[in-house]
């Protein structure tokens, strides 16, 4: 069974992204969403760093619940901003540093904040220490990018690192 699923949670992400994605349960669209379920993660596997390993399920659900309510709330202030004056919009770059050890958490925290409407994860430094996003809006220069940076790393990084690192920075 490994031999056909190297990577079943992989397997399993695809095959139901796919039918996600497609919003059907056709017939087609389910063979389909086998085939892939079955390749990408043998394309995969050897780009890969093995199975992450996660070590606090329940910080996993509860960032969860707060990755859907952000983004939820994002949709609301993104839409406000864009549908307000063009001089309400204040987009910034900035970079923020990494305690994350895992790639696993990386990956998930450049996912979630580019799965953030607002937000988008632009660039991985060639060290894997410093992630660039870019914000949509950022107020008061300096002191804002500085609270975006917290926030990034309080409400999403630290239980990143429970999950994928262990209660350890």
């Amino acid at each position: 069974m490994t031999a056909l699923f190297p990577s079943p949670l992989v397997s399993v992400t695809v095959f139901v992204v796919w039918l996600l994605l497609n919003d059907t349960l056709d017939p087609a669209h389910l063979l389909l969403a086998a085939a892939l379920a079955v390749v990408v993660p043998r394309l995969t596997a050897s780009i890969g760093t093995g199975a992450p390993r996660i070590r606090r399920w329940d910080v996993a659900v509860r960032l969860a619940l707060i990755v859907l309510w952000d983004i939820v709330k994002s949709n609301i202030e993104v839409a406000r901003r864009i549908l307000g004056p063009e001089h309400a919009i204040q987009p910034l770059f900035v970079w923020v540093p990494l305690d994350l050890k895992s790639p696993h958490g990386v990956l998930t925290l450049a996912g979630m904040i580019t799965m953030t409407p607002g937000t988008i994860s632009a660039e991985l430094s060639p060290d894997r220490r410093h992630l660039l996003v870019h914000a949509l809006h950022v107020e008061g220069g300096a002191a804002g990018a500085e609270a975006l940076v917290a926030g990034i790393k309080a409400r999403y990084e630290q239980p990143l690192i429970r999950i994928f690192d262990g209660d350890q920075p």
